[in-house]
C-alpha cells in the first residue's frame, strides 16, 4: 500500500482533512475484503469469484479500455506489451487467484494482513526490473517486515503446520504478484494514464480468468449463486475493488504521501476489527507483535520516502503507483 510522492514533505502541510479521510475511508474498504470473500471462498468457486471481480469493473470502464488499448497500439513496444499482460493475467488475475484460494483454509485475518509486505517486493522488483539504487536501510526494513509476517501467518510461531503454512504461502505470493504489478505499472504509467492502465490491468485479467474458468469446469456453479451470494461478489468486486481505488486516488489529491502513509493504517485495523466482530478471530500475542512489526515497519517507511521524496527505500521518484490493497494493486 504506497502513496504517491509529495513535493511537500511536512506531514500535516498542505493536507486537506476531508483529503486524508478518504485516504483512511479508501484502507478501511480494503480491510473489509475478508468480509466478503471469507464467506463466497467457503462456498463458490475461487474462479468464479476472480472472475466476476474483473468483469464488473471492466465493464463500467469499457471507455477506458478501448482508449488505453488505442494509445498502447500507438505507443507500447513489444516488451511493454509483455508487461502488460503479466500485469494482467499475472498481478491481477493470478494474484486474486491466490489470494482467495488463501481464504479456503478458514483464516480471514491472515491472507488480508499478510499483503502489508507488499512495498517490500515492490522495492526489490524495482531494483531487479528497473535498476534503482536500494538503500542501505532498506535490509533493515526487509527483515523487519519479514519477521512481522512470519509471526502474523502463525498463532504459534514455534510450532508450524501444513494446515497454518499453505494460507500464508498463497497469501504471499499473491502479494509477491501485486508487489510486481506495482513495478510494472509504474514503468508503464509513462506511457499511460493510470486510469487508462487500471481498465487494461482489469481487461486482460479478465481474459484471463475466462480461459481458466471453463477449464475449471466452473462455469455451472453459476446455477448455484443465489440472491445473497450475488449482493455479495457485487459488493466485493465495487467496494474494497473499484470504488476503494477511485476514493484512494481522489484522497492523495489533497494529501501528502506522509500523511497517506498514516492514513492507510485504518487498512490492518479495519482487518483485525472486522475479523473479530463478525467472524470472532483473536490474534494471539505474537500475532499481535506481528502487526505491530510489520504495519510500523511499512509506515516509517512511508514516512521516509514522503520525506525524501523517494520510492520505499530507492533513489529515483517515480510516477502514480497502483495501491496494492485494491484490486489488488
Amino acid at each position: 500500500m504506497t502513496a504517491t510522492t509529495s513535493r511537500d514533505g511536512a506531514l500535516w502541510r498542505p493536507t486537506s482533512s476531508a483529503s486524508f479521510g478518504l485516504v483512511a475511508l479508501a484502507a478501511a474498504m480494503w480491510g473489509t475484503d475478508p468480509l466478503l470473500r471469507q464467506g463466497l471462498a467457503l462456498n463458490l468457486p475461487t474462479t468464479l469469484i476472480v472472475w466476476v471481480e474483473h468483469a464488473l469493473p471492466t465493464l463500467l470502464v469499457i471507455p477506458l479500455v478501448v482508449r488505453g488499448l488505442r494509445r498502447a497500439a500507438r505507443s507500447f513496444t513489444a516488451l511493454d506489451w509483455v508487461f502488460l499482460v503479466v500485469l494482467g493475467c499475472g498481478a491481477s488475475a493470478l494474484a486474486t487467484l491466490l489470494f482467495t484460494t488463501a481464504f479456503t483454509f478458514g483464516s480471514p485475518t491472515t491472507p488480508a494482513l499478510l499483503q502489508q509486505v507488499q512495498p517490500l517486493v515492490a522495492v526489490a522488483g524495482a531494483h531487479l526490473l528497473l535498476g534503482e539504487h536500494v538503500r542501505r536501510r532498506f535490509v533493515a526494513y526487509l527483515v523487519l517486515g519479514l519477521l512481522g509476517a512470519y509471526l502474523i501467518a502463525f498463532a504459534n510461531p514455534l510450532s508450524v503446520d501444513v494446515q497454518g503454512l499453505a494460507p500464508a504461502l498463497l497469501a504471499l505470493a499473491a502479494a509477491a504478484l501485486w508487489g510486481l504489478g506495482t513495478v510494472l505499472g509504474r514503468r508503464l504509467g509513462a506511457k499511460m494514464p493510470f486510469k487508462e492502465l487500471t481498465a487494461l490491468r482489469l481487461f486482460f485479467g479478465l481474459l484471463a480468468v475466462s480461459v481458466v474458468l471453463p477449464l475449471n469446469g466452473d462455469l455451472g456453479a453459476f446455477g448455484r449463486v443465489d440472491l445473497k451470494a450475488a449482493i455479495a461478489l457485487v459488493l466485493l468486486a465495487l467496494v474494497p475493488g473499484l470504488l476503494s481505488l477511485l476514493v484512494y486516488y481522489r484522497g492523495l489529491q489533497g494529501t501528502p504521501a506522509s500523511a497517506a502513509t498514516i492514513a492507510e493504517l485504518a487498512f490492518p485495523l479495519t482487518t483485525v476489527l472486522v475479523s473479530y466482530l463478525v467472524f470472532h478471530v483473536v490474534l494471539s500475542p505474537t500475532q499481535w507483535l506481528g502487526v505491530v512489526v510489520l504495519a510500523g515497519t511499512m509506515t516509517v517507511m512511508g514516512l521516509v520516502r514522503a520525506r525524501n521524496a523517494a520510492p520505499l527505500g530507492v533513489d529515483a521518484p517515480p510516477p502514480a503507483e497502483l495501491p496494492v490493497g485494491a484490486m489488488t494493486d
